[in-house]
């Protein structure tokens, strides 16, 4: 089931989740390749990888929150 406009459900927020995760993961191996493969446990080196994350997660969000229950962006719901 889908939320309706102006509303967020859970499933909404799992996906987030989920794209946050991936996101990281993603951003997390290009910063690794982009550096020779050296990984250091630092908040520079992770910071951009959070960033991502959070970023991702967010505006999957705020695009799940101006859809209706059919996928139109920024309609409302028909009766």
């Amino acid at each position: 089931m889908r939320s309706k406009f102006l509303a967020l459900a859970v499933p909404d927020f799992i996906k987030g989740l989920i794209m946050a995760i991936l996101t990281a993961l993603v951003t997390g191996v290009y910063e690794l390749v982009q550096s020779g493969w050296v990984l250091t446990f630092d908040w520079l080196t992770f910071k951009p990888i959070v960033m991502a994350g959070v970023g991702a997660a967010l505006a999957y969000l705020i695009k799940n929150f101006f859809t209706n229950s059919t996928g139109e962006i920024l309609k409302a719901e028909r009766k």
